[in-house]
């Protein structure tokens, strides 16, 4: 069963795809790229797989080869011979896909067993649950078909062409996976449901965003994707910026989904379907900082929205890059939220897009922002409650109901709280908290709360079928007036809070800990409930419990401050509050100048006066921004320490103007009964601000350090030009750092607070955009630190000044390895100055003063000039053809190494002036070829491991030789002991302006383009190369010199006694 591979989309499809049907424990370890299904089986771990070899494995022919494998199931197990595969055959009926298509795309070095976890509980969830519920069987909810990717753990995030590959190869995958589910051999589904068109992707890290690039690319299948969950996937920039082509790419995708989204016609938006939901780890993740994870520059609120797992209810935590994929609370929200999104009477296997938001920002948010939706009022009534006047204690609008314990009372005993009304009332909310949990319609429990208004059915009206029908009154309620109240039951709103008490620690439950019973929580703005009369408290436990509740109603004054304080005077004084005793029980404290994701704080709590045994609760705080939807929780709160992912250096504007709301909240839960005041006092954290800046700033790394051994390098050239000394590095750096590095530093300070001025002027219009939407710059924030607030005027500085420390240290390691190395030179050297005079002549020639004058020492004899030509040639043919050429500059910079040992040898053996001038020389060469290592070793680990799996995988894009020419005849050159003519006319200015752009462009740009580093130091590197060559020019008659130079020599030799 075989076919020709044919276009684009074809001529990069896998080799080879198998489908396997196997226990989990059984799986062969190859080493080829797989799509592996996993089938909701859940008394079997059992995961069939969809094999594929990676697009990356180019071939001109495609063969789809299916295999079965024998395991305890019964399977038989047949094995296609080449070019002749066979059919799965199987004998169990669980092996057929009979549900929903959902993908996994694993991220950089990922493993497609990352998918393990959630398709082993979404496998549980349908079998334990699902399968019995009828409505969700009418609601057209099915098993989910997992299948996943393997790329034998390729590293997306360091090439560009391996990203594209897969975004190809996936694209067919998903378009074979969809073609299963039309072989009557291997789908057991209804067929009078439609045929799947879409599969759901989920995508870990750098899979999410191959995820996002398969519907640009030319083979996508339009509408074969609809629904994205990403898990600490990096959409807003790329972690690293080592590769154009990843850069390009990040451009060409963020660009495509801006466009499509600023369509002013939903039908020309080719994405009006698919919903994206991007899920970040927050703190603990220190592979990729999750401020990357934000979709606020890239899609609307009404298609995704980026959340942090702290946020998401029953997990509040932070997670690092890997537990995301494996931790069990969120991995059993994910399922959730997979089954109640899905509809198999669909062709798309999903709900609507708008159904599909609901039901995301119902599992991942925490129900108390802004676009949550209260459902109370969009469901019927469900209980008819009547009770006798008189019977049942009525709160009056200002009081609080606060029960202690629930059962006192024999019998359920409801509370009725009157909901305030008129214009006053628009700025009240109704707050209830509890530790027990809200009873849905008919369900068993201690509580339930209703919203209720009074029942009057008017003449010829339908009398209403109510799920519960409560009647409390006495049995001679005959002799009374008896009241009649229609309710809408409030389970459905209930916010769960981790609970906090003296006991907890975490809101979480660690591994071995006795899960805790979260708090219920309801809070209704008064405006949204104004159809109600009533709040009814119904106490049903049958028994006196440890359950209590308090409710209340507050005005927005009492309970909402906003504190104006500038950043500044946080800065330098800090923040400190007090709330009096009399308060409501939830407080919300908002501060808009505190948005920066470059400062921690910490915030303490005092003054909750209560003892252990009156006291209901611990205080709870939390932590929230409103964009991107990050919410801490802090249960037992007296000490917090606050960090947030709010406005963060290098990221993209966001689409929408600012929110009046941005800024952090802080929103406390405190025990009214215990009538303490409280204070709170909030403060910069300096260490733990440091270990923030180092996250956010860590690739500066590969470019700062540029900026610092340019400039000694220039100011080493100016003094050689001038005086005939090549200083070195050391006295160069005394120099800089009196006069020329602070200045530097100063104008590119002053630079960066311009460009912020700039962009926040009116006539930033005028400036070049970054996108086509003419009023957001998405670009802005690319250049020098990424961050225009005049507040961290002191980054350039003190960046500037740690590099510079971490150039001094890396020059002095470099001194000492050379001292070492020379020393097992030198010993060398002197074994072998005893042998044969051929020996000598290698190491110590008799008549190296008569060689090339340009050799600076005896242990620097030029090669001929067709060894020469040769040995260049030989390198610059592998990297045109088979090496990268990152290759070659690693072994340039080893080469360099050992010319700079052997320099340092000399200098010190026969330290002549023209020894010394020439090992500082080789020596600066080196720091700076060595500072451009971190933009190329990426690749080269990229291609290192490629042709450990597969030696024949070719990388097309990294062949280019003039990025590797001047580095190789610098190089080789110095080998040679040519010391760098000086150059005492105008053109010396030449080699000073060259680094002097290299040290400024590599400052200002360096971090967003870390690539165009090598193509910088390229360009200075060639033109030494240019610079050496006016010292010894070959004329045209010496070119013979290559070809019978070197016969002529060896018969010479021959000649010879």
């Amino acid at each position: 069963m075989k076919r020709r591979s044919s276009g684009s989309a074809e001529d990069s499809a896998p080799a080879r795809t198998e489908t396997t049907h196997s226990r989990e424990s059984s799986r062969p370890n190859d080493q080829r790229s797989t799509a592996r299904r996993s089938p909701s089986s859940p008394n079997e771990q059992q995961y069939s797989s969809t094999r594929a070899t990676s697009a990356r494995n180019r071939t001109s022919t495609s063969n789809v080869d299916w295999r079965a494998t024998q395991d305890q199931n019964g399977f038989r197990d047949k094995e296609s011979s080449a070019g002749q595969p066979l059919a799965v055959t199987t004998s169990s009926e669980d092996d057929t896909i009979k549900g929903i298509p959902v993908l996994f795309i694993p991220g950089n070095a990922g493993s497609y067993k990352q998918v393990r976890p959630i398709a082993s509980e979404a496998a549980n969830y349908f079998h334990d649950v699902l399968q019995h519920d009828t409505a969700a069987t009418v609601a057209g909810i099915k098993n989910l078909d997992f299948f996943t990717v393997d790329f034998n753990e390729d590293f997306t995030a360091f090439d560009g062409q391996t990203m594209l590959d897969q975004a190809e190869y996936v694209n067919e995958a998903i378009r074979y996976i969809l073609s299963l589910y039309l072989d009557p051999r291997l789908s057991d589904r209804d067929p009078d449901l439609p045929d799947p068109t879409s599969v759901i992707v989920l995508g870990h890290s750098m899979g999410g965003i191959v995820a996002r690039t398969m519907l640009i690319m030319p083979n996508y299948q339009p509408d074969s994707i609809n629904t994205i969950i990403t898990m600490s996937a990096p959409h807003a920039r790329p972690p690293v910026t080592f590769d154009p082509q990843i850069v390009q790419i990040y451009e060409d995708i963020n660009r495509h989904w801006r466009d499509s989204y600023s369509q002013q016609w939903a039908d020309n938006n080719p994405l009006r379907q698919v919903t994206l939901v991007s899920i970040a780890g927050g703190g603990l993740d220190t592979v990729v900082p999750s401020d990357y994870a934000s979709l606020e520059s890239i899609v609307p609120d009404t298609h995704g929205f980026t959340v942090f797992t702290s946020t998401i209810p029953n997990v509040w935590t932070s997670m690092d890059h890997q537990a995301i994929t494996w931790c069990d609370q969120f991995r059993k929200v994910v399922t959730r939220a997979l089954y109640e999104i899905v509809d198999i009477g669909r062709a798309s296997q999903t709900r609507p897009r708008s159904e599909r938001m609901r039901v995301f920002k119902k599992w991942f948010l925490t129900g108390l922002e802004n676009v949550a939706e209260k459902r109370v009022t969009q469901k019927e009534p469900s209980t008819l409650l009547t009770f006798e006047d008189g019977s049942n204690p009525t709160i009056v609008p200002g009081e609080r109901l606060t029960l202690r314990r629930l059962g006192i009372d024999e019998g359920p005993r409801t509370h009725l709280l009157t909901i305030p009304s008129g214009s006053s009332a628009n700025a009240k909310s109704f707050t209830l908290l509890s530790n027990a949990e809200l009873n849905g319609p008919g369900d068993e429990g201690p509580l339930e709360v209703l919203l209720c208004s009074p029942h009057l059915p008017e003449p010829g009206q339908e009398e209403i079928t109510f799920t519960m029908d409560v009647d409390i009154s006495s049995n001679d309620a005959s002799d009374g007036i008896v009241t009649k109240l229609i309710c809408h039951n409030a389970a459905s709103d209930v916010v769960l809070l981790p609970a906090s008490t003296r006991a907890t620690a975490n809101p979480f439950s660690a591994d071995g800990e006795m899960r805790t019973q979260p708090f219920s929580y309801l809070q209704y703005d008064l405006k949204g409930i104004a159809g109600y009369q009533y709040v009814a408290v119904v106490d049903k436990a049958g028994s006196r419990t440890s359950s209590w509740v308090v409710a209340e109603f507050s005005d927005r004054s009492a309970s909402h401050s906003t504190s104006y304080i500038g950043l500044n005077q946080l800065l330098a004084f800090g923040l400190q509050l007090h709330l009096p005793s009399k308060r409501p029980m939830v407080t919300e404290i908002h501060i808009p100048s505190v948005e920066s994701s470059l400062l921690a704080y910490n915030l303490e709590i005092e003054g909750q006066g209560c003892s252990q045994h009156d006291e209901l609760f611990a205080p709870l705080v939390r932590q929230y921004l409103s964009e991107p939807y990050e919410s801490k929780y802090f249960v037992n709160a007296r000490n917090v320490e606050v960090s947030l992912h709010g406005i963060s250096p290098y990221m993209p504007s966001p689409m929408k103007p600012k929110s009046p709301d941005r800024g952090i909240s802080f929103q406390l839960w405190t025990d009214p009964t215990c009538g303490s005041g409280i204070s709170i006092r909030l403060a910069v954290d300096p260490l733990a601000s440091l270990g923030k800046l180092y996250m956010r700033y860590r690739t500066v790394f590969a470019s700062f350090p540029i900026l610092i051994v340019a400039l000694v390098l220039r100011q080493q050239f100016r003094v050689y030009d001038t005086t005939g000394v090549f200083i070195s590095f050391s006295e160069s750096m005394d120099s800089c750092l009196r006069r020329s590095l602070p200045l530097l530093l100063l104008s590119l300070t002053l630079l960066s607070l311009t460009i912020g001025q700039l962009t926040m002027s009116p006539f930033s219009a005028l400036w070049p955009r970054g996108s086509i939407t003419d009023t957001v710059d998405f670009s802005q924030n690319d250049l020098l630190t990424g961050t225009h607030d005049p507040l961290f005027w002191f980054l350039v500085p003190m960046i500037g000044l740690v590099c510079n420390g971490v150039c001094v240290a890396l020059h002095y390691v470099a001194l000492l390895l050379t001292y070492i190395l020379s020393l097992f030179y030198g010993h060398t050297f002197t074994l072998l100055s005893s042998l044969n005079s051929r020996a000598r002549a290698f190491f110590l020639p008799s008549t190296w003063q008569e060689d090339r004058k340009s050799a600076t020492s005896v242990g620097f004899t030029p090669s001929s000039p067709r060894r020469r030509l040769v040995t260049t040639g030989i390198l610059l043919l592998l990297v045109s053809t088979v090496l990268p050429y990152q290759f070659a500059y690693v072994v340039a910079c080893l080469i360099q190494l050992g010319t700079s040992v052997r320099a340092f040898w000399f200098a010190r053996s026969v330290p002549s002036s023209s020894n010394v001038n020439f090992s500082n020389y080789v020596h600066s060469v080196f720091l700076l070829m060595f500072w451009v290592l971190p933009v190329n070793l990426p690749t080269l680990v990229v291609w290192v491991r490629n042709l450990a799996i597969h030696w024949f995988t070719p990388i097309s894009c990294h062949h280019n030789l003039a990025s590797i020419l001047p580095f190789v005849l610098l190089v080789e050159t110095l080998t040679a002991g040519r010391m760098v003519p000086r150059v005492p006319s105008s053109l010396r200015h030449v080699t000073s302006s060259l680094l002097f752009g290299t040290a400024v462009y590599a400052a200002i740009y360096g971090v967003s383009y870390a690539y165009t580093i090598h193509s910088l130091v390229n360009a200075v590197a060639a033109w030494l190369v240019v610079v050496h060559s006016t010292a010894d020019p070959w004329p045209l008659s010496g070119l013979t010199d290559l070809f019978d130079g070197g016969m002529l020599e060896d018969s010479k030799q021959r000649k010879n006694p």
